[in-house]
């Protein structure tokens, strides 16, 4: 599995509303404060790496 890098910046994106748990939102934080990354950013990161490490069905 490759190792997750929190982001400096994203791209040009559309705005999507989501809900998140604020315990959630308070651990992002934490994890972005020092590392000049946003909260979008990372997100964006976290969910990028999920889908290219998610496991495929095995009859694909």
């Amino acid at each position: 599995m490759k190792e997750f890098k929190i982001p400096i910046k994203s791209k040009q994106a559309t705005n999507k509303t989501i809900r998140f748990p604020d315990d959630l939102i308070a651990e992002i934080n934490r994890a972005t404060k020092s590392q000049n990354c946003t909260f979008t950013a990372f997100v964006i990161a976290a969910v990028r790496f999920a889908l290219e490490n998610i496991e495929k069905p095995k009859d694909e």
